[in-house]
């Protein structure tokens, strides 16, 4: 065994990984034996792992050269979706922080994915009360704020995915109901925000917006969290809302001027 093989953890995932940062700038293209080399792994090994990211779409075989492997399109798809979350962040960050500023209290971004949310950004502040949420987490869709106001601006079919997967309760007051929880969604579409009272957990209160791409399409929610008790969610709605269309129209970019064709 050589030291570069040594220094890897016995785990699947370190050894993807070991053989994906095989390649960089300089070698691109790769043989099976190279990738080996390179990733410090048993040829059999690589072999294996590679057979089985080139039917995954994470490396692809050359078209002259069945034996020369490069990065698939499957990773440029995810790098793609990555590089949409930090200009998202990037662009939400000041808005976050204004929000901060004006309430005191925590200000979270987060994206649907499949039934859950998951908090890609999140602004603490020394007023406010501490809470379970991290950059990374999730959260069952349907009990939180930005899970609730994402549903109500997506599509039919998450909203389907959520209610087969079952309205399990998360907080004290989350709803379970199939029919209470449409209800509530075409509520917000009306409102434009989403209100949580006690849903994800005792005494937590939030209301949250949603913010959209440029396709129109719901891409992300940001809001505003505190006690229930003490948070008077109905009046910093507005707020919310605002630096949420703001946020908006930043991915939209710049609209065609009057002399555009």
């Amino acid at each position: 065994m050589c030291p570069a093989e040594r220094n890897i953890p016995d785990s699947g995932v370190a050894r993807v990984a070991a053989v994906l940062g095989a390649f960089d700038a300089l070698h691109a293209v790769l043989r099976v034996s190279e990738i080996a080399r390179r990733a410090g792994l048993p040829k059999s090994t690589t072999s294996r792992l590679v057979r089985d990211l080139v039917g995954y779409g994470f490396l692809e075989r050359d078209e002259n050269d069945s034996a020369l492997l490069h990065m698939g399109t499957r990773l440029f798809e995810y790098g793609e979706l990555a590089s949409r979350h930090r200009n998202l962040r990037a662009i939400a960050l000041p808005y976050m922080a204004d929000l901060r500023e004006a309430t005191r209290q925590t200000v979270h971004l987060a994206v649907l994915d499949g039934t859950e949310v998951v908090y890609v950004e999140i602004l603490r502040s020394k007023d406010a009360p501490r809470m379970g949420s991290r950059v990374g987490g999730r959260l069952p869709a349907h009990a939180a704020a930005v899970g609730k106001v994402l549903l109500a601006f997506g599509d039919a079919e998450a909203v389907e995915a959520v209610c087969a997967h079952g309205l399990a309760p998360v907080g004290p007051r989350t709803i379970t109901a199939p029919g209470l929880f449409r209800r509530e969604l075409e509520r917000i579409r009306g409102a434009g925000v989403a209100y949580e009272n006690e849903e994800t957990g005792p005494g937590v209160g939030c209301v949250a917006t949603v913010i959209l791409g440029a396709d129109g399409r719901a891409v992300a929610a940001m809001s505003i969290s505190g006690w229930s008790g003490r948070l008077n969610l109905r009046r910093v709605g507005p707020a919310v809302r605002t630096a949420g269309l703001a946020v908006s129209r930043e991915l939209r970019g710049p609209s065609p001027s009057m002399g555009d064709s």
